[in-house]
């Protein structure tokens, strides 16, 4: 028998699916039916790919695994530039180049993973990991939890270490969300999560979170994974009802969104 399908969940779409506190004015429904149901279409499809905080998210995570990888190159006084040619950062754009370089340097001054005691770091082109089934009562759904970085503190703890770069904010729940996949991955050793921003050299509190406090993170996955799966049944079955069920919230907010330029909701077409 075939592996069985299930519904899922990830930081990404919990980030598409609710707003943060505070920044409910910023938040369009509309924004996640692009991303998540209309990915595959051509013009979608290209927007979603040209992607510079993305590509730079990348390259960014592929410098420091290079620098893991071969540490002596943190010792020699060529090592940035190795790197960027491992990188192949030549052929990036100049703003991705410039970007990259500051953050090569930072790391080569500050590598602030020497001396740990790594379990996982990946390169930044992996792919989507295996996913984690969970049950949640009759529920089941698959947390794909995808981590820059786990290593294991002198105390036996679990640290999950989440890089970020340019003015990205630190996000509370996709810290939770990780130390809900390290309590199904690693059952028998407490976890902590953190973020480090290569590009400003600013790290956040050590993250923890109580066993309640999970499962209160697994219910609210569970129920996004449920929503998300009947939006998806629905447009399917009603492709024209796509504004009815992923309703745009039309204003400056748009300004900044990915997909204003295919949008009929967006700012420049609601001015005309």
């Amino acid at each position: 028998m075939g592996q069985v399908w299930l519904p899922s969940a990830s930081y990404n779409l919990w980030s598409l699916s609710d707003s943060r506190v505070g920044q409910e004015f910023w938040f369009c429904d509309m924004k996640r039916g692009f991303s998540k149901v209309r990915q595959k279409e051509p013009q979608v499809k290209a927007l979603l790919e040209d992607n510079k905080p993305q590509r730079i998210g990348k390259l960014a995570q592929g410098g420091v695994y290079e620098f893991y990888q071969s540490p002596q190159l943190l010792s020699q006084s060529d090592g940035v530039g190795q790197v960027a040619a491992i990188l192949k950062l030549n052929q990036e754009p100049e703003e991705v180049q410039e970007r990259i370089i500051v953050i090569l340097n930072n790391y080569y001054k500050k590598p602030i993973l020497v001396g740990k005691e790594i379990i996982q770091l990946n390169k930044g082109d992996e792919g989507f990991p295996s996913p984690i089934t969970i049950q949640e009562g009759s529920y089941s759904f698959n947390l794909y939890a995808p981590t820059d970085c786990t290593f294991e503190q002198p105390d036996g703890t679990i640290h999950i270490l989440d890089f970020k770069t340019g003015k990205s904010d630190f996000d509370r729940r996709q810290a939770y969300l990780y130390l809900l996949a390290a309590s199904y991955l690693y059952p028998q050793q407490p976890s902590v999560a953190s973020f480090y921003n290569l590009e400003t050299g600013l790290a956040s509190d050590i993250i923890t979170a109580t066993p309640e406090q999970l499962k209160f993170v697994q219910i609210e996955l569970a129920d996004i994974a449920k929503r998300y799966e009947l939006e998806r049944m629905h447009y399917r079955q009603n492709p024209n009802y796509f504004a009815k069920i992923f309703p745009p919230k039309a204003g400056t907010v748009c300004n900044s969104c990915t997909f204003n330029s295919i949008c009929e909701f967006s700012v420049s077409e609601v001015s005309r």
